[in-house]
């Protein structure tokens, strides 16, 4: 650990350790709203590829003119500026230009992961307030089950090949649909076609007056309780956050010409949203998505098309391109940053990035609340540092105690926060906001960890019993009450356990009510309830569980063991 010193830290030792180049603080905010800054970049850079996905690409003009049509049919259908609207796409080119057309029309934006089971998918409907949703017909089922106990009364289903032109747009549904069977049944009555949508007269679109504090998104997140809540983010909260990102970046290797981003994680994560979609775009730059990373072949396959030059990802997405073959064979000649978040990237991943493709991985670290980037390690880094790297321009990091007592150089406490980017606060839920807030404006993160003299914070340990699956947030509360509702257990206890793949996985601890369930039945019920991620990996059979004098079961006996 890091030398202490008797004094609490105060000041900003991390700025005299800055890139040559890179401000302390951002300038005050150029644009009103986000809208406002897609809105520049699609004149500015307007014949200018802004996505491409599985072949097919998407300018800047052609972007703008079809949020357009997205946010004309959002007010021709009655929503007002403020109300909410869900996506539940993967990274196809549809999202952005939806994304763009909800901004444009001064609304919401929820974001949906695709995978959600109904449960969780009726959940965030419900607490969201979403009266409308845009939603890829690979998952149209799942919202079938729930629609009518929620308050959206639009449907928005829009098909895989729909952007990709006539004829492959058609080969492209029809493989997905009947060769590849990846679209089950489904029956959603009066929802729209989204061609149909792209067929609003954009003459009719009125341009709202969004402003800073206007909600851009609600960026659903675990909590102490375990209850997914919305993180309220504002226009000047995801501006500043990309505002502090491009600062950053003055320290990368300059690459000539239109800067060129791999968006392989999913643009609903906040990681992806604001790094790839937002400042991506604040940049005129090309984004290339990959629908389905976890395809490796293929997804290499796309990478050896392209010269690119940023890649975000998480520490098990590095490992796997680490680990293929026709990975290694690629031209890394243009790669000026890789940036890892979402989990803790691994030393040994790492090193053997740089040593195959000469970039350095720069891990960097935030939370949905943050929008989320919070620190990271200087671009022009030669070396991995295992930190989590230095805050942001007109970003604080302080290490406090429980009592909040900022804490000397080497000490471990909680991780907190404060800047620009730290969201308005919880979607209707006050009371875990002040939870999370301190008086003087800290964001309490959860994590635990010190600081050291340079002002690079290392992660120890976190505070609450989150498991982090591949860069997801999984709370243990949650698969406890869905296992708890099978009426074969008593009792159930869920932890995280290492593994070499996803950082961490699912270990259910399960007290038996019924004696002849199994480990199977428990497995299928997780399966109906939970999303793929959240599902228990092992499930372990005991006869109690470890509990408080109070009867609080007692995880982290069952981490210790």
């Amino acid at each position: 650990m890091a030398g202490k010193s008797k004094k609490a830290v105060t000041g900003k030792p991390w700025l005299e350790h800055y890139p040559p180049g890179v401000a302390a603080e951002i300038p005050p905010l150029s644009f009103n709203s986000i809208c406002e800054l897609i809105e520049d970049s699609c004149n500015q850079y307007a014949d200018l590829p802004a996505f491409t996905c599985m072949g097919s690409s998407i300018t800047y003009s052609r972007m703008y003119e079809q949020s357009t049509h997205v946010a004309a049919w959002l007010q021709a259908s009655g929503l007002k500026q403020g109300d909410r609207v869900a996506i539940m796409m993967p990274n196809i080119l549809q999202y952005p230009v939806v994304l763009t057309g909800i901004l444009r029309a001064g609304m919401t934006v929820v974001n949906v992961n695709p995978l959600y089971t109904p449960r969780e998918l009726e959940h965030q409907l419900k607490d969201s307030g979403a009266s409308a949703i845009f939603i890829l017909e690979n998952f149209a089922h799942t919202l079938e089950q729930v629609i009518d106990r929620t308050d959206v009364k639009h449907a928005v289903v829009t098909s895989m090949g729909d952007m990709m032109g006539g004829l492959k747009g058609s080969i492209v549904n029809f493989v997905v649909r009947r060769i590849k069977k990846m679209v089950p049944a489904w029956s959603l009555p009066g929802h729209t076609a989204y061609q149909e949508v792209l067929r609003t007269n954009g003459n009719n679109f009125s341009k709202p007056n969004v402003g800073h504090e206007d909600i851009a998104f609600l960026q659903y997140t675990g909590g102490t309780t375990g209850v997914s809540k919305g993180a309220a983010l504002t226009n000047a909260n995801i501006l500043s956050n990309s505002m502090q990102n491009d600062e950053w970046m003055k320290a990368a290797r300059k690459t000539p010409g239109q800067r060129l981003y791999i968006c392989a994680l999913p643009l609903y994560h906040i990681f992806a949203l604001t790094v790839n979609a937002i400042m991506g775009m604040r940049q005129g730059a090309h984004n290339v998505l990959i629908t389905n990373p976890r395809d490796l072949p293929a997804f290499v396959k796309e990478l050896g098309k392209w010269k690119f030059n940023v890649l975000p990802g998480v520490n098990t997405l590095f490992n796997a391109l680490l680990n293929n073959e026709d990975f290694r064979k690629l031209d890394f000649s243009m790669l000026s940053l890789s940036i890892g978040g979402g989990m803790a990237v691994q030393r040994t991943v790492a090193e053997a990035w740089q040593a195959l493709t000469g970039c350095p991985l720069s891990e960097g670290y935030g939370l949905s609340e943050t929008s989320p980037v919070a620190t990271a390690n200087r671009f022009d880094a030669t070396s991995f540092s295992g930190t989590i790297g230095l805050p942001l321009p007109s970003t604080e990091i302080s290490i406090r105690d429980d009592a909040g007592k900022n804490l000397p150089f080497g000490e471990v406490g909680e991780i907190c926060i404060r800047g620009p980017q730290v969201m308005a606060g919880y979607w209707n839920r006050p009371d875990e906001t002040d939870n999370v807030m301190t008086k003087d404006g800290f964001f309490k993160s959860g994590d635990m960890g010190f600081m050291d003299k340079k002002g690079q914070t290392t992660i120890v340990d976190r505070k609450k019993d989150m498991i982090l699956v591949s860069g997801f947030n999984v709370f243990p509360n949650e698969v406890e009450e869905v296992a708890a509702m099978h009426e074969g257990i008593l009792e159930a206890a869920a932890i995280g356990v290492p593994d070499e793949h996803s950082g961490e996985v699912v270990k259910l601890f399960v007290v038996k009510k019924d004696p002849s369930i199994n480990e199977k039945d428990v497995a299928v019920w997780c399966k109906q309830h939970l999303t793929n991620y959240k599902r228990p990996e092992y499930i372990v059979f005991r006869d109690e569980l470890p509990k408080s004098n109070v009867g609080k079961i007692l995880r982290r006996e069952l981490r210790d063991e």
